[in-house]
């Protein structure tokens, strides 16, 4: 059991590790950071346009880094909003500029250019089991990491052991 939970956390930190390294550089080379991607990419499949609440369930990121992305991008020209600017609005809908339009179909293309690459020695038979397996595996973490926190504000802490070493 060890042995899979070690192969498992190795597998997931250097999976972000690689992901995290690719979108650093890809974002780099449009002139942005890696924090844009996804508001980018989100905005670009939305062009009805999102709030911020919706970028953040969209990104799974917080508030406060979906607002300084959005600050971010709306000063480089690439995002406008329905509110007034410098009035902030947590609520106002986000649409990419022509600019920013141009920069998300550029993004597309690097994003489907590193999956071919990526994914170029997968079969779909083992890139549908993945995600069925991923998906699975996620349900249940899901479910244990809640019942964990409930049970943590059901039970009294446990006292912390006093450390006698001198």
């Amino acid at each position: 059991m060890i042995q899979r939970f070690e192969r498992f956390f190795g597998s997931l930190m250097e999976l972000n590790r690689s992901v995290q390294k690719i979108r650093e550089t890809e974002m780099r080379r449009l002139g942005l950071r890696s924090s844009h991607a996804l508001c980018l990419y989100y905005l670009g499949e939305h062009t009805e346009g999102l709030t911020q609440p919706a970028l953040c369930t969209l990104c799974k990121e917080d508030k406060a880094a979906i607002s300084r992305s959005l600050s971010d991008l709306s000063e480089r020209g690439l995002v406008s909003s329905s509110y007034p600017k410098g009035k902030r609005a947590y609520r106002a809908v986000w649409r990419l500029t022509e600019e920013g339009t141009q920069t998300a179909a550029r993004l597309n293309r690097r994003i489907r250019h590193a999956f071919r690459i990526c994914g170029k020695t997968v079969s779909e038979e083992q890139e549908a089991a993945f995600y069925e397996a991923i998906d699975i595996i996620l349900g249940n973490l899901s479910e244990y990491a809640e019942r964990a926190e409930r049970s943590l504000t059901e039970a009294p802490a446990a006292p912390c052991e006093k450390n006698t070493a001198v």
